[in-house]
């Protein structure tokens, strides 16, 4: 372990918001029956034409989130050497990196000039202590950019599963909860990230049936990994009630909207003269 990981403080021998196995074993899970990179590539796509406006050549990059194995080929063209982090052990070995979630990220200090996070910061059980630990890694004058799901994402199967609860009578934590972008800016100023900048990328997605949503968000390692959450599939009579929410939304084609929020972040580690060393 570097010296100064010490500055960090350990919250992995308890119970948290996230159960940090079964993240892993969903994204193993996506691989394995072909995962579902739509909005993923989307967002990296987002992410390389921001950097075509960065007028410098990267030497060590750090991609965190590898669901598209191809994505490291791509930093390959603007970096002389590119490293991959993952929480999937099969994810991890099809792009030749290693397991590592961010908020247990252990490098060097200032082993990086470009950090390169991407869909898996919405699902980390300490974002603060994954930011900063993101920064830690920067070398001066270094980027973090990235792209995570947040703001009003997934409103339609909100609803439907809160008819879900309403049949049964019994509420259960369904979905994730979701940062909004003004907290994200926050966050990445208190990890000591210089010119924060969050913007939301809205992007709506028609489906002819809950089941076809459920399917992608599976396909993507997203469906639920709450500590909390409900140990049994639903009730047939809460799975019907989600259903016809679902299915009262359709337009006339017989395809409902669900809206899926990416948040686009960068931040830069300052010089050191502007940390005040």
């Amino acid at each position: 372990m570097s010296p100064d990981a010490a500055c960090f403080t350990s919250r992995h021998d308890m119970p948290g918001l996230f159960d940090s196995s079964l993240r892993a074993m969903r994204r193993d899970r996506a691989y394995r029956v072909g995962p579902e990179t739509f909005l993923h590539d989307r967002a990296f796509a987002d992410i390389m034409d921001r950097l075509d406006l960065v007028d410098r050549q990267f030497d060590r990059v750090l991609l965190s989130g590898v669901l598209n194995p191809e994505w490291r080929a791509r930093l390959a063209n603007r970096a002389a050497h590119v490293e991959t982090i993952d929480p999937s052990p099969m994810l991890e070995k099809a792009s030749s990196g290693e397991v590592a979630s961010e908020d247990t990220l252990d490098v060097e200090p200032g082993s990086f000039d470009l950090v390169v996070s991407l869909g898996t910061l919405d699902t980390i059980e300490a974002l603060p202590e994954a930011l900063a630990r993101l920064r830690f890694a920067l070398r001066e004058g270094g980027l973090l950019i990235g792209a995570m799901s947040g703001g009003d994402s997934l409103p339609l199967l909100r609803a439907c599963m809160a008819q879900a609860d309403a049949a049964t009578g019994h509420g259960a934590p369904h979905v994730h909860p979701r940062i909004d972008p003004a907290s994200l800016t926050q966050l990445l100023t208190n990890a000591g990230l210089a010119m924060p900048v969050v913007d939301v990328d809205a992007v709506t997605v028609r489906y002819s049936s809950f089941e076809r949503l459920i399917g992608d968000l599976r396909a993507m390692g997203a469906t639920n990994i709450l500590s909390e959450r409900p140990r049994k599939p639903l009730h047939r009579a809460a799975l019907a009630a989600a259903k016809a929410h679902f299915a009262k939304q359709a337009a006339s084609d017989g395809k409902s909207e669900e809206r899926f929020d990416i948040l686009h972040f960068m931040g830069w580690a300052p010089p050191l003269a502007q940390n005040g060393n």
